[in-house]
């Protein structure tokens, strides 16, 4: 079971993750939506596509652009669409 942890809080579970390029990748279903608010952000991966980004809000504190997803992946990288990682301090086990 992985687990994605921010301030001592599980954002998300999940038995199903996807692990491509060192990163745990989350079905939508396994994040804690309560936490995650859309960020503007956007970045450009040249074989997975246009990544878009979430906030997370914690106890009063954010973590600005610490998860993304890839909503329209590109074909090779069709198994992660949808799916959220996370990096900037977030705390992935399992």
């Amino acid at each position: 079971m992985a687990k994605a942890i921010w301030e001592g809080v599980v954002v998300a579970e999940s038995p199903a993750t996807v692990q491509l390029e060192g990163n745990h990748y989350f079905p939508p279903e396994a994040i804690r939506a309560e936490y995650f608010r859309p960020s503007t952000r956007h970045t450009v991966c040249p074989w997975k596509g246009t990544a878009s980004y979430f906030d997370l809000e914690v106890n009063g504190k954010t973590n600005a652009g610490a998860a993304w997803y890839y909503p329209a992946p590109k074909p090779e990288a069709s198994q992660i669409k949808g799916y959220v990682a996370f990096w900037k301090g977030v705390q992935v086990e399992g």
